[in-house]
């Protein structure tokens, strides 16, 4: 970073191009932004969605370096916590985190079926865990990764959703939204579809997930969103 970067006022961070943002983190995680970390615009618009409220409570499900937490924290009255599970990761988002004076922002070393999700009040989901498909876009190879952790985490996930009281807001940024239950309904898709808010309208049904009878996959067509699940 240039001496006028660092003098830099953090709200304003949100309204510059990603490649400038991501000068904050270390050569070899700016190589990986455009495929892996969120854009600076979505990240905005994302925490509008997601923070109703001062001090709304957001969890970002595999945050990387952080770069959505440190957009939203800068640019909404939210408090925002994300888990990773590479070390060196999770150090780049404290590290980043630390530079911007951002005393909103809890960045945890760990796994995410390690973490409570009613500790929390609305969740942002940027494909966490594709990586574990064979086509998957990998990071590294400093974690385990498999098709039986991907069902893993994702069934995890929507359990853990599934349980959060009617209401609860979730984002999520690309993917298939693999880890959204059915009774969640997505209300609004921006970003040419691919950033998409959904509530929770119904109460968790575990047997009808597991029997697959109310499958959520996001679907955009030549006909822009088109939502998956018939209203009950």
């Amino acid at each position: 970073m240039t001496q006028s970067d660092n003098e830099l006022q953090i709200a304003e961070f949100t309204s510059f191009e990603d490649e400038k943002f991501d000068r904050i983190y270390p050569a070899k995680f700016r190589r990986l932004s455009s495929l892996h970390w969120t854009q600076v615009g979505v990240a905005a618009a994302a925490a509008e969605l997601l923070v109703t409220a001062s001090g709304t409570r957001v969890f970002d499900v595999g945050c990387g370096c952080g770069k959505f937490l440190l957009v939203a924290a800068s640019s909404s009255a939210g408090h925002f916590t994300g888990v990773e599970q590479r070390a060196d990761l999770a150090a780049a988002a404290r590290a980043a985190a630390k530079r911007l004076h951002l005393a909103n922002v809890d960045i945890r070393h760990g796994n995410i079926l390690d973490i409570a999700f009613a500790e929390f009040d609305a969740f942002y989901i940027f494909n966490p865990f594709e990586e574990n498909m064979a086509h998957g876009h990998r990071i590294d190879a400093s974690v385990q990764l498999s098709a039986r952790l991907f069902k893993q985490y994702t069934n995890y996930v929507a359990s853990q959703l599934g349980a959060m009281p009617l209401g609860t807001r979730v984002v999520t940024y690309a993917g298939y939204a693999d880890e959204i239950p059915s009774c969640y309904t997505c209300e609004m898709a921006l970003f040419h579809d691919d950033l998409k808010l959904w509530v929770k309208h119904r109460e968790f049904e575990p047997d009808i997930e597991r029997l697959g009878l109310g499958v959520s996959r996001s679907y955009r067509g030549g006909i822009g969103w088109v939502d998956p699940r018939p209203v009950r």
